[in-house]
């Protein structure tokens, strides 16, 4: 159970992060300041930077969150799966849990909000995927762990989570594009997208004639 003062931190940290969320998505990540996140919490520009190094982190913070949960649902995957069922099992099965991290940080919508205004703005952007490389790394070197394999000669973990990064992003951003913003419809099309990965990458995308000009 958690003291008073650590209640008291969470909450503060709680009010900066969704005020900051707030801002950026309304004036904009790069015309909100620091200081104008601290006034909206009520709190010193001082007590900002005990919880956050700067815009940036605050930005992505509850990503980070979801992040870590992701990471320590690979971990706790059955030995029997195979390292992208492994991955996939993660993902789908921690939707739920996703929610509830975010929803004990923000209101989702504000997260979908968030989500949005990093697509769109590109210092974020770049940021994001700078951030998903290092994710990346770290989920390879985990699959290569539970492997029993070395990734520095066996580029087998890091091809197996460039293939699965790839399909995230690729789903993110139809889903951003969209006109269903919930995490249901995230989650659909992160199904549906990871089931096309095998024909996809083996099949003849000519042999139904789809998409072929008349």
């Amino acid at each position: 159970m958690k003291t008073l003062r650590e209640r008291k931190k969470q909450r503060t940290r709680e009010s900066l992060l969704r005020a900051a969320l707030e801002l950026f998505t309304t004036q904009g990540y790069e015309h909100t300041t620091v200081d104008e996140i601290a006034e909206a919490a009520d709190v010193s520009q001082r007590t900002f930077f005990r919880y956050f190094a700067g815009k940036e982190d605050a930005a992505f913070a509850v990503q980070d969150m979801t992040e870590q949960h992701f990471l320590a649902c690979v971990r706790t995957r059955p030995a029997h799966e195979s390292p992208m069922e492994a991955l996939r099992q993660a993902v789908l099965e921690g939707w739920d849990a996703i929610r509830e991290t975010v929803e004990s940080a923000v209101p989702v919508e504000l997260y979908l909000r968030m989500y949005r205004t990093i697509e769109s703005t590109p210092a974020l952007l770049a940021a994001h995927l700078r951030r998903s490389a290092a994710t990346e790394e770290t989920i390879a070197r985990l699959l290569a762990e539970r492997e029993g394999v070395d990734p520095d000669t066996d580029p087998r973990p890091r091809l197996a989570v460039a293939v699965f990064g790839g399909v995230i992003r690729v789903t993110e951003r139809q889903w951003c594009t969209g006109e269903d913003f919930s995490l249901e419809s995230i989650r659909q099309l992160t199904a549906s997208h990871l089931d096309l990965v095998g024909p996809a990458l083996t099949g003849n995308w000519r042999a139904s004639g789809a998409g072929r000009p008349d």
